[in-house]
């Protein structure tokens, strides 16, 4: 019998590999407080780091925090 999904998450967070949640498009947009199309553009340009599956682009949130802290750095000095 073939273990479930479940089963199989199950057992790559036991062996102590997890996986941050990816955020989608919206959801990330919504965190950064600008518009999802701006998001996608930047992350077409390099400017911010992005997955792209397909047609959707994903972001880590911590990816998006290091970008912010990075940027206000920047700023400040």
């Amino acid at each position: 019998m073939t273990p479930s999904i479940h089963t199989e998450v199950q057992t790559s967070r036991d062996e102590g590999t997890n996986f941050e949640r990816l955020l989608d498009s919206f959801e990330a947009a919504s965190l950064l407080r600008i518009h999802p199309k701006t998001l996608q553009r930047m992350a077409r340009n390099g400017e911010i780091a992005g997955i792209q599956i397909g047609r959707l682009w994903r972001f880590r949130a911590s990816v998006l925090n290091s970008w912010l802290t990075d940027k206000s750095r920047a700023k400040t000095s």
